[in-house]
C-alpha cells in the first residue's frame, strides 16, 4: 500500500501514556511516506506534544471530559455527552472541508469510533479486539497476534499492516529551541550547573493505588542528594501539594519543576537527566521515549503491559504478592507498594547515574 500524498487521521485521543505509545506508528509512517499528511485527534491536555511533532502536520484538538476521574463529578456523564456531541458537529464541518483517506482508531472506544464517522469516505482501520462495538465502526480490522502483549508492540501492527514496521529512530519525542531555552534558564535559576548530574522524579499519579509512600520519597531525595545528585521534582500545578509534602520533610533542597514547565519543556528536561525515578504514569513513558534510563515503581499494573519501553530500565516491584497486578485503582492496604524499599530503588536510580555523563555532554533531539 502507497501511502504517499495520503491524508492519514490518527485518532488516539488520550491519555498521556496511551499518546506516547502511538508516535512511533505516526514516525514510521511518515519516515516510509515522507509526502502524506498526517493530522491527529487529541484531548486538548496533549495537543501541544502532538503539534510539537514533525511528523504530524494537522493537530485536531478536542475537549471532552473524563468521566474515569475519581473527581468527576455526578454530571460528569452528561458533561461528556454534551461536549462529545459538540465536538462531532466541529471535526464534521472541519473534516468535510478537508477529508482524509485514511483514519486510523488507535483509541478502539465507541466515542472514537463516532469521530471517525465524521470524516467523510475515507478507509476506516480498527484494532481486531476493540470493543464497545468499535470494531462496528471499521472497514478493516488489524488482528492481534498472540505473542503481542505491550502496548507498543499492539500499535506497531498498525503501522506493520501498512507496509512500514517501526525502526529505532522512530522511538523519539521533540522539543525545539524554545523548549530547550527554557530548561537552559530553569537548570541556571535552581543552581544545577553543566557538570552536575540530577534525576527527574515523578511521585504522583492518578490511581491511588499507584502511589508509594511520601516519607520514602523524602528518604530516597535526601540519599541521593548526599550522593550529589540533585532530585528534580516534575508534574503539574495539582500536584504542588502533594510535593511540598515530600519536600517539607527532606532535610536538603530538592528542585521543583511543577507548574513551572509545558509538557514539551518537560520532555526537554527530561533528556537532560540522567535517570528518571517515578510512578507508573505517562510521565515515565515520556522519559522512556527520550532515551532516558527509568526506574519505575509498578504495583496494580502490569509492567509486561504498560511498563518502559525499548530503554534502559529497571522495574521495581514487592515481588512474591497475590495481589500484584490487581488493576485497582483505588486500595485499602497498598501492600504493593508499601513492599517496596527506598534502598533498592535508590540502588537501581545509582546504577544508572554513576553511568551517565554530565547534562551538558548529553545528546538532545530537537526540531
Amino acid at each position: 500500500m502507497n501511502l504517499d500524498g495520503k491524508r492519514i487521521l490518527i485518532i488516539k485521543q488520550s491519555s498521556l501514556g496511551d499518546i506516547i505509545h502511538t508516535l512511533p506508528v505516526v514516525h514510521a509512517l511518515k519516515r516510509c511516506y515522507p509526502s502524506c499528511q498526517i493530522g491527529w485527534i487529541v484531548e486538548q491536555g496533549f495537543a501541544s506534544l502532538a503539534a510539537r511533532d514533525i511528523a504530524v502536520d494537522t493537530v485536531h484538538p478536542i475537549r471532552i471530559p473524563s468521566t474515569s476521574n475519581p473527581d468527576s463529578g455526578r454530571l460528569a456523564y452528561f458533561q461528556a455527552f454534551a461536549a462529545t456531541v459538540t465536538v462531532l458537529r466541529q471535526l464534521r464541518t472541519v473534516f468535510y472541508a478537508h477529508p482524509y483517506d485514511l483514519v486510523l482508531d488507535l483509541h478502539a472506544s465507541f466515542r472514537s469510533g463516532l469521530l471517525a464517522m465524521m470524516n467523510p469516505g475515507g478507509v476506516r482501520i480498527g484494532f481486531g479486539d476493540a470493543r464497545e462495538l468499535n470494531t462496528f465502526f471499521q472497514h478493516h480490522l488489524v488482528e492481534i497476534t498472540a505473542d503481542t502483549v505491550h502496548a507498543v508492540d499492539k500499535n506497531l501492527l498498525f503501522s506493520k499492516y501498512l507496509g512500514c514496521e517501526a525502526i529505532a529512530e522512530d522511538f523519539h519525542l521533540c522539543s525545539n529551541q524554545a523548549d530547550e531555552q527554557q530548561i537552559d534558564d530553569f537548570l541556571v535559576e535552581e543552581g544545577i550547573g553543566a557538570a552536575d548530574r540530577f534525576v527527574y522524579v515523578n511521585p504522583t499519579a492518578r490511581w491511588q493505588s499507584k502511589f508509594w509512600l511520601a516519607p520514602r520519597w523524602s528518604e530516597l531525595c535526601d540519599r541521593l542528594l548526599e550522593a550529589g545528585i540533585r532530585p528534580v521534582f516534575g508534574g503539574s500545578v495539582g500536584d504542588l501539594a502533594y510535593l511540598n509534602k515530600i519536600t517539607g520533610k527532606m532535610d536538603g533542597r530538592a528542585a521543583i519543576a511543577a507548574g513551572r514547565l509545558s509538557l514539551t519543556e518537560s520532555v526537554a528536561l527530561m533528556k537532560r537527566a540522567s535517570a528518571y525515578v517515578g510512578l507508573d504514569t505517562g510521565p515515565m513513558h515520556m522519559a522512556a521515549m527520550t532515551g532516558t534510563p527509568v526506574v519505575a515503581l509498578f504495583g496494580p499494573t502490569h509492567p509486561e503491559r504498560v511498563g518502559p519501553y525499548r530503554v534502559k530500565n529497571a522495574v521495581v516491584r514487592a515481588e512474591g504478592l497475590d495481589c500484584l497486578c490487581c488493576r485497582k485503582r483505588v486500595c485499602d492496604h497498598l501492600r504493593c507498594m508499601q513492599g517496596i524499599a527506598v534502598a533498592t530503588v535508590y540502588e537501581k536510580v545509582m546504577r544508572f547515574v554513576e553511568g551517565s555523563d554530565p547534562i551538558k555532554e548529553r545528546s538532545c533531539r530537537s526540531v
